[in-house]
């Protein structure tokens, strides 16, 4: 006959343990470690990690335990003794203080005395649980082993000599990353931490190695020697290069941001950051940024006070009203900026304005939409289709979701013009050209594959919504989720694309692509790269040249250069107070963590001050609280406009290569771009086309080689490479290079050079 539960009145599925005399209820099954973290009692620990799988590697949660009056006969590891039924659990006795601090003395043998030139220096787990379960003396006078160092690449510095084989990392890699690129190598004394090949890591997700190693054998190479964690201020803020918005702290020093590290948001980004987000700050010092108002002056500009730069801007705007005028805004503006952006193009009675830069095909006048789903809930899916995407690079995070959900039993299908990487196992894939996306998704195989399966999510990404054919992909996305159930997730396309088409950022006349093919005679260009933002960078260069040019710039670039009038210095978001609404719909808030540049200002308060020049209603508040304030419910509803649907005529070519066009993961802005380390990473590829063989052999060009890619937009001459993960009569490229944006979309002729 089986015991009687301690505390009969508990669900069935749950345990009564004591813990230091505390009586807990606890999930059957779960682990001593667990229920301690959950009751706010301390154990000491290095190896466990919540959302790593148990190693029990380092033993520093031992415990000593009883069951029945029997106590164990050695101390026990908390993260991998499960809880039972009446269990009395002692971290605190005698027994347990003498084993947690006999581990300690034993990690302590080999680990080198340089706390005082250790980036974790001030933030190390090893150094506060030494304090106090370590010895003010060590007993062992033999030579410490010393570790060769690996060059993990650009972003993760090594001192592998600290390291305690607590093997996060490595679990990290295996289970979160999918990469398995860290292992533990030889055995005993010389075990090693190491990628064993001494290649650089290659995983989009490497710098959360550092966050999860207890000690500083690994740490961030860009912040390396940089400041103490003590003379850091940290503010919470945002990542604003996907659509996911990650939550994340800015660290910065008098004013410089040095680094970021994540910020724990279970519905969002969970405790992780993706390397695009961690090390982008970068970008803000670089020697480009837009300091000064700059008016031209020829064919060069000058610097200018911001009376003279405001009273011109809105000059330029009074000679150019209504129809005359196109408002282009950048897809990660703050919630603020747009309504501003918006009332400004009410008050010049112009409905050109749009933030939907990227995008080729208006002709179902789609804007991005809040998920269906929260991010949690696609853990749990049962199947995932992912369509028209390179999902690991273009939302690094969404696609751990994905690979959480396979691991969990999800079936996932892949409909791409290129079969890309991912780290999970494919059930279904259909590898076809842009313009056959649409039909892969009505073949009924594919509807058939999903099985029973009740919770099925549907993944649309940046190579379908940015194609020449995105309208007939979104309808057979929308037809098929509505025919199989499925929740249709459609990645917005830019860090803040909901919540500018919720505040008004959407055109009631002409939209971006109209805007660039029938040129206006002034436009306001806001946050935008002119040469690499735009969805054609040659038409859009030629439409902004030919016209009055108001630019609210975070960077004086070349192209800004080229053709603005007027440059206004704005800040980016690591500076500012912003509000962004994420894939799901969440507004989340940014505060200033960095000072702003030069004489750079605040976008709303610029503005602010332009609206005011104009004389123009809804500019009147003083401050961002009363800006705020005027927002409350002010957003009109977005009004889907039809506009120009992409027409084989536009590339001019009838015949050649269809182009599948995927975002570069580190060259998605202008901020990214100018990362060095970033740019230095194996992932940054450089601009190139790839082609499957048989195109290639039939084009004449080889792996490797040169080649002139050309169509009706424009030509570029590219390095080839071959692949069969591309499929036949496809070219695949990536934008954010120069090189590869003067193609725009539809078809190529590719040459030998």
């Amino acid at each position: 006959m089986s015991a009687q539960p301690v505390n009969p009145n508990l669900p069935p599925d749950h345990v009564t343990v004591f813990i230091d005399g505390v009586e807990l209820a606890a999930p059957k099954g779960s682990m001593v470690i667990q229920a301690a973290d959950k009751a706010g009692i301390p154990i000491p620990r290095f190896c466990y990690h919540d959302k790593l799988e148990v190693a029990a590697n380092c033993r520093m949660c031992l415990v000593d335990a009883e069951m029945g009056g029997r106590p164990s006969p050695k101390p026990l590891p908390a993260c991998a003794t499960p809880v039972a039924d009446g269990m009395q659990v002692f971290t605190r006795n005698d027994k347990a203080l003498k084993a947690q601090r006999n581990v300690m003395e034993f990690l302590l043998i080999n680990h080198p005395l340089d706390c005082p030139i250790c980036d974790q220096g001030g933030e190390c787990e090893l150094q506060d649980l030494s304090m106090g379960y370590g010895r003010s003396v060590s007993r062992f006078a033999e030579r410490k082993r010393v570790v060769a160092d690996e060059d993990l690449g650009p972003l993760v510095s090594t001192e592998m000599t600290r390291c305690i084989q607590c093997t996060r990392c490595v679990r990290f890699t295996g289970e979160i990353a999918g990469t398995y690129e860290l292992g533990g190598m030889q055995r005993g004394e010389n075990l090693q931490i190491g990628t064993y090949d001494g290649k650089p890591l290659t995983t989009e997700l490497s710098g959360n190695v550092i966050d999860v190693c207890p000690v500083g054998a690994l740490t961030n190479k860009v912040f390396r020697f940089r400041a103490r964690p003590w003379e850091l201020i940290a503010k919470a803020s945002l990542g604003y290069h996907d659509a996911l918005g990650s939550n994340l702290f800015l660290h910065a020093r008098r004013g410089d941001i040095l680094r970021a590290v994540p910020r724990d948001n279970e519905a969002v980004n969970e405790c992780w950051l993706s390397d695009r987000d961690r090390y982008s700050n970068q970008g803000l010092f670089a020697e480009d940024r837009a300091t000064v108002p700059l008016v031209r002056d020829g064919d060069d500009f000058r610097e200018a006070s911001w009376e003279e730069a405001i009273g011109l801007a809105a000059t330029i705007l009074r000679d150019n009203p209504a129809d005359d005028l196109g408002i282009l805004v950048h897809p990660a503006t703050s919630n603020e900026e747009g309504a501003l952006l918006a009332r400004l193009a009410e008050g010049l009675g112009t409905g050109n304005i749009d933030h939907r830069i990227a995008q080729h095909d208006f002709g179902d006048g789609a804007f991005a939409e809040a998920f269906p789903v929260a991010m949690d809930e696609i853990d749990h899916a049962d199947a995932v289709v992912i369509v028209g995407s390179h999902l690991r690079h273009e939302l690094p995070l969404l696609h751990h979701r994905v690979r959480q959900a396979w691991r969990r039993g999800a079936k996932v299908h892949v409909v791409n013009p290129v079969d890309f990487d991912v780290t999970f196992d494919v059930a279904t894939k259909r590898i076809v050209a842009p313009s056959k996306l649409a039909e892969a998704l009505g073949d009924a195989a594919l509807r058939d594959a999903l099985g029973e399966a009740s919770r099925v999510v549907v993944i649309v990404g940046a190579v379908a919504e940015n194609s020449a054919h995105a309208s007939a992909i979104r309808a057979a996305a929308k037809d098929f989720a509505k025919a199989t159930g499925a929740a249709l997730c459609r990645i917005p396309q830019g860090a803040n694309a909901v919540g500018l088409a919720r505040n008004g950022v959407l055109p009631a006349s002409l939209d971006a692509g109209a805007m660039i093919a029938e040129p206006r005679a002034g436009y306001v260009v806001y946050g935008i790269e002119p040469g690499l933002d735009f969805a054609g960078q040659s038409v859009a260069m030629k439409a902004l040249a030919g016209a009055q040019v108001v630019a609210f710039s975070h960077f004086a670039c070349a192209s800004t250069r080229k053709v603005a009038d007027v440059i206004l210095p704005i800040g980016l978001l690591p500076e500012i107070d912003a509000t962004l609404t994420n894939l799901g719909g969440r507004d989340q808030v940014a505060v200033p963590a960095g000072k702003l540049p030069g004489e750079s200002r605040a976008g709303w308060r610029v503005l602010r001050a332009l609206g005011g020049a104009l004389d123009l209603p809804g500019f009147d508040f003083t401050d961002l609280a009363g800006l705020r304030a005027s927002l409350d419910g002010s957003g009109r509803t977005p009004d889907p406009q039809p506009g120009r649907a992409t027409r084989q005529a536009d590339d001019g070519e009838a015949s050649g290569l269809e182009l599948a066009v995927s975002p570069a993961i580190y060259r998605v802005d202008g901020v990214t771009r100018r990362a060095t380390a970033l740019q230095a990473h194996p992932l940054t590829l450089g601009p190139r086309i790839t082609l499957h063989p048989d195109d290639a052999a039939t084009a004449g060009v080889e792996d490797g080689a040169m080649a002139k890619v050309a169509n009706g937009v424009g030509t570029a001459a590219l390095p080839v490479a071959t692949s069969d993960i591309v499929a036949r009569g496809v070219a695949w490229i990536e934008s954010g290079y120069g090189a590869t944006a003067a193609l725009g979309t539809g078809k190529v002729k590719v040459v030998a050079a």
